[in-house]
């Protein structure tokens, strides 16, 4: 049954062959929410853009803190880069790095880095994501959400896939479009989160929401709308196919277990020798 409700689910956002011809996704993002005070952390509204590799785990975000900077996320590294390539700030095994986080243990810059790199990985995968080798799925009792009655996707990802937990679950509405995505945010304490979705676009042939909002799961599986925890919307939203015609492309969602490596940190020095402070990364 859940082999048949992902599919289904696939074709109602543009299908596998359509999703498959493509390599990368760019969007605009403008991005709020209480989470960035928890965490000693400035968010202003400019919007920034986005890209995120289709055939791998990998996204980055332009601008990050200066105007110069950019993020490259991959599950074993995150960066902090200048557009000539000369490194910032980076973090080998970053996920190590947020061991004995709560909700309110304060983030730096590497941390928040990280966090976007794999949240907009994973937004902006689904639901393609869920036919990705190694998970596994299981459709669950139907959820009910006042008139509609919404059909629900038990995921489990391996655990070389970085993203919010290893166990999510996916609401899709009777268009079969997505509505609702619940996990555990395991970098930050593991607290449950409900992410509702809304405002569907078309990119490319592609269906996917453009307003995103992350809530604290409360009682009886009810999100604590008192308090908005993130903000992600996103505007300007292109797929882009391989650049060389007949290249030999990955398959889509080549993952492979990420090699191991020491948590480590290495800042670029200053003229005078110091670490360069990194402020307002947001």
């Amino acid at each position: 049954m859940a082999a048949t409700l992902l599919d289904d689910v696939l074709r109602a956002h543009g299908g596998v062959e359509r999703w498959k011809s493509f390599e990368r996704v760019d969007a605009t993002i403008v991005t709020g929410g209480a989470l960035w005070a928890m965490k000693g952390l400035v968010q202003d509204p400019n919007p920034r853009q986005t890209t995120v590799w289709l055939r791998e785990e990998r996204s980055s975000v332009t601008r990050f803190g200066d105007p110069d900077w950019h993020t490259e996320f991959v599950p074993d590294r995150i960066a902090i880069v200048r557009s000539n390539g000369s490194v910032v700030a980076e973090r080998r095994d970053p996920r190590l790095a947020f061991a004995g986080h709560v909700m309110t243990t304060p983030w730096d810059p590497l941390h928040r880095a990280y966090f976007n790199g794999y949240a907009l990985w994973t937004s902006l995968t689904t639901p393609f994501l869920l036919a990705a080798p190694g998970v596994q799925t299981e459709e669950m009792e139907p959820w009910q959400e006042g008139r509609e009655t919404w059909r629900v996707l038990r995921a489990r990802f391996p655990d070389w896939t970085a993203t919010h937990s290893q166990v999510q679950m996916f609401y899709f509405g009777e268009d079969l479009l997505l509505r609702r995505q619940d996990y555990n945010v395991d970098v930050a304490g593991g607290f449950g989160a409900i992410q509702l979705v809304s405002e569907h676009i078309e990119a490319d042939g592609i269906q996917l929401p453009s307003r995103r909002r992350i809530y604290t799961a409360g009682a009886n599986r009810r999100p604590l709308l008192d308090t908005l925890v993130v903000s992600l919307d996103l505007s300007d939203v292109h797929f882009s196919r391989p650049a060389a015609p007949g290249r030999r492309n990955r398959p889509a969602f080549a993952f492979y277990p990420w090699a191991r490596h020491d948590a480590s940190v290495r800042e670029a020095r200053g003229p005078a020798g110091q670490y360069r402070l990194i402020e307002h990364c947001r």
